[in-house]
């Protein structure tokens, strides 16, 4: 047997004329509206997730060839050469 509860929710004046606007186009209910975007949410919030690595190349062609086979190290050292020390 499904239980239903009756809450109160305060929602501002435009997003209320939205929904009894979009409910009036879509022959249905504010109800069912609510109802179907609660579960969307909770829904989307359920999976987690996943991480994605933005694009941040620099201009260029890629490695530098000559660094093909070079060790961690080497590139490192690549990459501070002529900044003093």
């Amino acid at each position: 047997m499904a239980t239903h509860m009756k809450t109160t929710v305060q929602v501002p004046d435009a997003l209320f004329e939205e929904l009894r606007s979009l409910a009036h186009r879509e022959q249905t209910t504010m109800k069912a509206l609510i109802q179907e975007g609660l579960r969307l949410i909770i829904s989307e919030r359920k999976q987690p997730k996943r991480f994605r690595l933005r694009k941040a190349s620099f201009k260029g062609h890629g490695l530098n060839p000559d660094l093909k086979e070079a060790s961690w190290d080497q590139i490192r050292e690549k990459s501070y050469e002529g900044r003093g020390g």
